[in-house]
C-alpha cells in the first residue's frame, strides 16, 4: 500500500459556490476524509468568514465520506442556526447518503435527491 503525502490527498477535492435567488449553494466533488475536513469547512463558511443563512450543500460529485465529513456537517448546521437559517444536503450518492442516515444527520439536516428539491423545500 502506497501512503499519499497530506498535500496530495487535498488536491482530491473540489469546491465550487455560487448563489441562487439569496441562497448559498456549495458544490463539492472528490473525497472528504480527514485530510481535506478543514476545506470542506471553510467552504461553508462566506467569503467575510460569517455563516451563510442558508445553504444547500451538493454532494452529487462526492465519491467518499467518512466521519470527518459528518462532524463539518454537524457544526455547519449548528452555525447556520445560530444565524437563524438552515443548511440542507442535495444529491449525496448512495454510499454518502447511508453514511449520513447511519449517524442520523439526515434526522437533523435534510437532505434532497437533487440542489433544485433542496432550494425549493
Amino acid at each position: 500500500m502506497t501512503d499519499i503525502p497530506k498535500a496530495d490527498r487535498t488536491d482530491r477535492l473540489s469546491v465550487e459556490h455560487h448563489e441562487v435567488d439569496g441562497i448559498r449553494v456549495v458544490t463539492v466533488r472528490g473525497e472528504i476524509d480527514h485530510d481535506v475536513k478543514d476545506v470542506l469547512s471553510e467552504a461553508l463558511l462566506a467569503e467575510d468568514g460569517a455563516t451563510p443563512p442558508r445553504t444547500v450543500v451538493d454532494l452529487s460529485g462526492v465519491t467518499f465520506m467518512d466521519s470527518s465529513g459528518i462532524n463539518v456537517f454537524v457544526a455547519a448546521r449548528r452555525a447556520a442556526d445560530d444565524a437563524r437559517g438552515w443548511l440542507r444536503i442535495a444529491g449525496a450518492h448512495d454510499s454518502v447518503l447511508r453514511v449520513l442516515q447511519l449517524v442520523g444527520v439526515d434526522g437533523f439536516i435534510p437532505c434532497h435527491p437533487t440542489v433544485e428539491q433542496a432550494l425549493t423545500a
